[in-house]
């Protein structure tokens, strides 16, 4: 207890940092920068990297741009400052006064006193041309430089504020939030389609493995979920997954992120969608309310507030055959072109943990997965098989008894009714934007043939 009394007390009082004797500039972003209410000259300092220049023979204009916003902050020099190495993309750090903008397009500028530039750009190499609106298939083959465009840049700090947007749903709302592992030995979906491990520099010996099991990259966190929800009543995690598919089609990729729940004393696919529901809104809401001119940049694709309604009385294919993409493609626009929920698939479609519906010679289990406009599945859940015997049975069918003897004796232990969902967040961010291809949402997209970097 001392012993933490002590840190706490050199975090609070404690500094490396030398007095200066004199006030140095306020550093601030460029979004502090651009929303200051105070423009009586204090003196700031601005880094960031520029995204024009234009010379006049008194006046030097440059805009200069951190990434903290999609605004760039408009620089007014004298021309003395004026350098060759003054150019598209070379980063920079600029000392002076920041003032009222006598323009109409901004509300401040920095009047500058001193440019200095940190690293130069030669502007006739660069792959990104300045002015010039590239398709998002060309910035693809830069995934070191495409950041740096505008396109890339909104979408990323939307991502970002989406991420945020989702773990505060899930804190204010009481979940626990669980990190899941990304080397398994259980294959959650049970297609096969798995990242298998070995050691590197070694020879491979048949029958030997590092785990003394073999091991894979997971392609989902539900079943560590479901032993958290043995102890936690509402869990989640937020990380990467992987799926060794051989696609190329422009909605997947071999790593992505999931988002996933669980929720004990749960026994009605209602309560799950009224949860995926509400995450979906109100993440939705977050994004479009903090980060409006990012959207507005994109194709704004959803508005806020839209009802999700339920869709399943209507049989539209044939019963037992699973749903491909232009099926819930085609689902979703039958309904509106809103958000749709689809309810109650056969048995023998879904893997061995959803709960079976006993509903007769159709043989359903109590899976969910939400269709959204553009992208097809967002969310795929329902609730789980909590009963030793179903469960026993369809393991025993299946022959993964002995692999899965833990997760039976989760229902031998104190089982409850119980369910949960995953949703893709690369999809969610095409949905909310209007981004046809998923390559384009993520930072470094991996998918068959490219890894790069």
């Amino acid at each position: 207890m001392l012993g933490a009394r002590c840190l706490l007390w050199a975090v609070r009082f404690c500094s490396s940092a030398p007095c200066p004797r004199h006030k140095p500039s306020a550093k601030l972003s460029v979004r502090d920068a651009l929303g200051a209410q105070n423009t009586s000259g204090e003196r700031v300092k601005v880094q960031g990297w520029v995204r024009s220049v234009r010379s006049q023979k008194e006046v030097l204009f440059l805009h200069v741009n951190d990434g903290s916003s999609l605004e760039s902050l408009q620089v007014v020099a004298d021309s003395s400052l004026d350098s060759r190495e003054l150019t598209f993309g070379s980063s920079v750090e600029v000392q002076g006064q920041l003032v009222k903008s006598p323009s109409k397009r901004q509300n401040v500028e920095l009047k500058a006193e001193n440019i200095k530039v940190i690293g130069n750009c030669d502007a006739k190499t660069f792959p990104i041309r300045y002015k010039e609106r590239h398709p998002l298939e060309y910035l693809r083959q830069y995934p070191h430089l495409r950041c740096r465009t505008n396109i890339l840049g909104s979408i990323l700090r939307i991502r970002s504020e989406a991420t945020a947007a989702i773990h505060s749903f899930f804190k204010d709302n009481g979940f626990v939030h669980i990190h899941t592992p990304i080397i398994t030995s259980n294959d959650c979906e049970g297609a096969g389609e798995l990242f298998q491990l070995e050691a590197a520099g070694k020879i491979k010996i048949p029958e030997e493995n590092f785990f003394n099991v073999p091991a894979f990259l997971t392609v989902s966190g539900q079943l560590h979920l479901e032993v958290m929800s043995g102890a936690f009543t509402q869990v989640f995690t937020f990380g990467p997954t992987f799926r060794a598919e051989n696609s190329q089609s422009r909605r997947h990729l071999a790593e992505f992120y999931m988002i996933e729940a669980e929720i004990s004393f749960v026994d009605s696919l209602q309560d799950l969608m009224q949860v995926m529901e509400k995450l979906f809104k109100a993440t939705t809401m977050m994004v479009l309310s903090n980060c409006p001119e990012d959207v507005k940049l994109c194709y704004k694709f959803i508005a806020p507030g839209q009802k999700i309604r339920t869709y399943a009385e209507k049989r539209l294919f044939n019963w037992g055959i699973d749903l491909q993409t232009e099926h819930e493609k085609y689902l979703v626009k039958h309904c509106g072109s809103i958000p749709v929920f689809v309810i109650n698939y056969p048995l023998a479609l879904k893997p061995f943990y959803m709960r079976d519906n006993e509903d007769g010679p159709q043989h359903t289990v109590a899976a969910v997965d939400l269709l959204v406009p553009g992208v097809g599945e967002l969310f795929g859940g329902g609730l789980r098989e909590e009963r030793y015997h179903f469960l026993e049975e369809r393991l025993a069918r299946s022959r993964l008894t002995e692999v899965y003897q833990w997760y039976l004796d989760l229902r031998r232990f104190g089982s409850v009714p119980h369910g949960g969902f995953g949703m893709g967040f690369e999809r969610y961010l095409q949905c909310i934007l209007g981004v046809d291809n998923i390559k384009d949402v993520i930072p470094f997209p991996r998918f068959p043939h490219s890894c790069l970097l």
